[in-house]
């Protein structure tokens, strides 16, 4: 089989021997400035392993494949219409649970903390010293969705004394996060939870509440969000848009809430440390290890 490895990073000595391995592998490292020389590249491909960069301007018009990513999310991409030119996709769940969980709690501990108001600071007032501080222990956390990510937030949560409680498919919604004091946002984007998180749930939740997202913005209302956060109802939020670009400081929702002074908000790096990578790499090559063996596994379409 030919396989076309497009725009993929951090390959380690291990990697590119076992794609070399499996097939005829070609690797291209640089991402081509046209349409015309992407498709010529990835066009008489039997499998692909491509970025998102390299290989979307094209995907569409691609037929007869197997398109491995390094990455978990799907949500953006037509996958029926994928389907009915016979390209497959395949994701790599899990492959980014540990760093988007360390970025959640870390999210969790600044704002119950307000560390960023104390990290640095030279001198305090009286009223500064006064300041409630609210902690996580003791503190009821609901986490929405208990995939790879949600389970493993759970799991730190529960080390830090925190009271946890997931809701899942098929659970009911208001009645999850009734009480909460932390709404962790770790939905998958599909047609069933796009728009799910609307101005009727946030006006639902618990005064004072704290509410952390790192999944797709169109699963939830970001005027309601910002909304009630202007009220006062919702105390703080931390969110790392994963709809917008990779490391794009230029996403229009990104550059509106720079300036809040109730948001933290990172361009969709939450995913982004040295684990990841090869957790990914090894999951994208495991399944076209699995494609070449009959076996396919990751398969979303």
């Amino acid at each position: 089989m030919k396989i076309v490895v497009a725009g993929i990073h951090g390959l380690t000595a291990d990697q590119t021997n076992r794609l070399e391995s499996l097939g005829d592998a070609i690797f291209f490292e640089e991402t081509p400035k046209t349409k015309e020389e992407k498709l010529a590249q990835l066009k008489d491909a039997d499998i692909i392993c491509g970025e998102t960069e390299f290989v979307m301007d094209v995907i569409y018009e691609l037929k007869d494949k197997m398109i491995s990513f390094p990455f978990v999310g799907v949500g953006f991409m037509d996958l029926d219409r994928l389907a009915k030119n016979n390209v497959k996709i395949a994701n790599a769940p899990g492959c980014n649970k540990s760093a988007v969980s360390e970025w959640i709690v870390a999210m969790l501990l600044i704002l119950s903390r307000k560390l960023m108001k104390y990290i640095g600071i030279k001198e305090i007032a009286k009223d500064d010293f006064m300041e409630p501080i609210q902690g996580l222990a003791g503190k009821k956390i609901t986490i929405l969705g208990k995939g790879n990510i949600g389970s493993k937030v759970g799991k730190i949560c529960e080390t830090l004394d925190m009271k946890v409680t997931h809701f899942d498919k098929g659970d009911n919604l208001s009645e999850s996060v009734q009480d909460a004091d932390f709404i962790v946002n770790a939905l998958a984007h599909n047609k069933e939870t796009e728009g799910m998180l609307n101005e009727t749930f946030f006006a639902s939740l618990k005064d004072r509440v704290f509410f952390v997202s790192i999944t797709d913005t169109e699963i939830y209302d970001k005027n309601a969000l910002v909304k009630f956060i202007d009220s006062g109802k919702i105390a703080g939020a931390a969110i790392d848009p994963a709809g917008a670009g990779v490391f794009d400081p230029s996403n229009h929702f990104y550059q509106e809430l720079l300036s809040h002074p109730k948001f933290l908000v990172t361009p969709h790096i939450a995913f982004h440390n040295d684990m990841t990578t090869k957790r990914a790499n090894d999951i994208m090559i495991d399944n076209v290890e699995a494609w070449t063996k009959n076996t396919p596994q990751n398969i979303v379409n």
